[in-house]
């Protein structure tokens, strides 16, 4: 039986209006009562000292008796005390002479209060303290908006009718002081989708509300690019800005005769986006997240970056390439959905089965199409394949702790990694290799993460941990498990220590496959050309020339 522990407040409660309801109690004060409406003053220190002290002592003793005699029935009776809601307010007399006392009262304390001096309030401390919170940025003080608006008329002016198109927007992105690659946003957000152009006086009117309202870069793009009615971002709100990029940034020139890999390339962005911005997964990327993040950074990096491939944060189309190739290897029908049976071919069967039914019971995907149809899209296949080639991001220690918490507790247990390293076990039997034993292996892990629990591993002990990606390949990547086994634990922890100085993991495996798809393709291309060449020569009669 768990011990029940009484809240004191409630008992000095309880107590107090035993004292009150005690019949000694209610004469004493009913005397006091009438000592002040007699306007008698009972102070200490004043007056006739004997009266005093036998007023105090006969209180105190009325007060002691009567709060000890109420604390020893509570302790010794078994029931509920019953409580006196109702207060006597005077001894049995007419009701005349009971509202008398009740005008003498009010009369005196109206007297008291007319004569007594107002004086003047002190603030409150709540309005001394300066404001410290700012959802649309901290407003700067130096910000002359009429100046502003005044350089934006001038860049209108050098249009035709005062109307600026969708290519004529970097100049009026420049003259608001924002990135080049703003204007899609900034022509879209005035209605310029509608009409095909936006006049002078409805984008000035946009941009001070803008100003107004927003003062720094998060809150002035979100303002940009969200739907009306919100105050955050949804990955549908991008496709205009991104679209825009591919039809205007000079790396991506190639792809505008290839317009049915523009949707691809989109979606390949939005999710990296939601995949290092929106670090709630709630689906919605609000201010501050932009602020932490450094998208905004990469944003304005656009306009200086001639080679897109560069940023590989977000934009690099060589990552787009790496991560559709993989896709479309595992899409047999290339409806862009994939099954369980495809994913699990993904690197010759290294993820376990096990795993691959977590990714597919909607631990970690957003659609509902995991759970009805037993397939994944290419967007919920971004996350998948950065989060299996870098286990040491946030996101991505997140992404595999989901899976690996099948009972959504918050922690993994000992019967969670027994679950997963079982078909280990089973995989190593079958190339003939003598696996470790559980608990010689759970020993090593514990070690390794050094849980601040025992016996459970959380979130924030993965995260402290700068070896998680051996943690996770231990559990449910067999390939990657045996090249940590071969690999030397200091060296691997020198490889964390110089982690900042080098390519991430992703960056690594995306450079890597990306050369060896060009290499792929350029061999292909070139045995077409062979056989183009015998055909040719074969057809005509001719001799091959040397």
């Amino acid at each position: 039986m768990p011990v029940l522990k009484p809240v004191v407040k409630m008992k000095v409660d309880e107590l107090f209006l035993r004292w009150l309801s005690d019949a000694s109690t209610q004469v004493m004060l009913k005397d006091c009562l009438r000592s002040i409406t007699n306007k008698e003053k009972i102070e200490i220190g004043s007056g006739d000292a004997r009266n005093n002290e036998h007023i105090l002592g006969h209180i105190n003793c009325v007060s002691k008796q009567s709060m000890l005699g109420n604390l020893m029935s509570t302790l010794t009776t078994t029931s509920p005390p019953h409580l006196s809601t109702a207060l006597p307010l005077g001894t049995p007399t007419s009701p005349r002479s009971f509202s008398n006392i009740r005008g003498k009262r009010r009369s005196s304390s109206t007297k008291s209060v007319q004569s007594k001096k107002e004086e003047p309030l002190t603030p409150s401390l709540s309005q001394t303290i300066p404001t410290f919170y700012f959802p649309q940025g901290c407003p700067k003080e130096k910000v002359n908006i009429d100046s502003v608006i005044t350089k934006i008329e001038k860049t209108f002016a050098q249009f035709p009718n005062e109307r600026a198109t969708l290519e004529d927007m970097g100049k009026v992105a420049k003259a608001c002081e924002c990135p080049l690659y703003w204007k899609g946003p900034l022509f879209f957000c005035a209605g310029g989708e509608r009409t095909g152009f936006v006049s002078v006086h409805k984008f000035v009117a946009m941009w001070r509300k803008i100003l107004q309202t927003c003062h720094d870069a998060a809150s002035k793009f979100v303002h940009l690019l969200k739907s009306p009615g919100c105050n955050y971002l949804v990955q549908e709100d991008f496709i205009p800005f991104l679209q825009d990029v591919v039809n205007s940034h000079p790396s991506l020139v190639f792809l505008k005769e290839a317009s049915e890999f523009h949707s691809r390339y989109i979606t390949t962005v939005i999710q990296r986006i939601f995949y290092t911005v929106n670090r709630s997964w709630s689906g919605r990327i609000t201010c501050n997240e932009l602020r932490k993040s450094s998208f905004l950074q990469n944003v304005a990096l656009l306009e200086e970056e001639v080679d897109i491939n560069q940023l590989t944060e977000y934009f690099s189309y060589e990552h787009f390439y790496v991560i559709y190739c993989k896709f479309w290897e595992l899409d047999t029908d290339h409806d862009l959905y994939i099954d369980p049976k495809d994913l699990a071919r993904h690197s010759d069967h290294a993820i376990s089965n096990r795993m691959i039914e977590r990714i597919f019971s909607g631990a970690v995907t957003r659609g509902k199409k995991a759970q009805k149809e037993g397939k994944i899209s290419y967007a919920d296949f971004v996350w998948f394949l950065i989060s299996e080639e870098d286990k040491k991001t946030a996101t991505s220690i997140e992404y595999w702790f989901r899976c690996m918490d099948l009972d959504g507790d918050g922690v993994l247990s000992m019967y969670e990694l027994q679950y997963f390293y079982e078909e280990q076990c089973q995989k190593l039997d079958n190339m003939a290799i003598e696996p470790l034993p559980f608990e010689d292996c759970l020993c090593q892990m514990l070690d390794l993460v050094k849980p601040e629990c025992e016996g459970k591993i959380t979130l924030h002990d993965l995260k402290k941990c700068k070896m998680a990606n051996v943690f996770f390949d231990t559990f449910f990547n067999i390939e990657k498990y045996l090249d940590h086994e071969q690999k030397d634990q200091f060296s691997m922890l020198r490889g964390t220590e110089n982690e900042n100085q080098e390519l991430s993991d992703w960056e690594k495996y995306a450079a890597e496959e990306y050369d060896v798809l060009v290499a792929e393709e350029a061999a292909s291309d070139q045995w077409n050309d062979c056989k183009r060449d015998w055909f040719y020569y074969h057809s005509s009669g001719l001799d091959r020339p040397k």
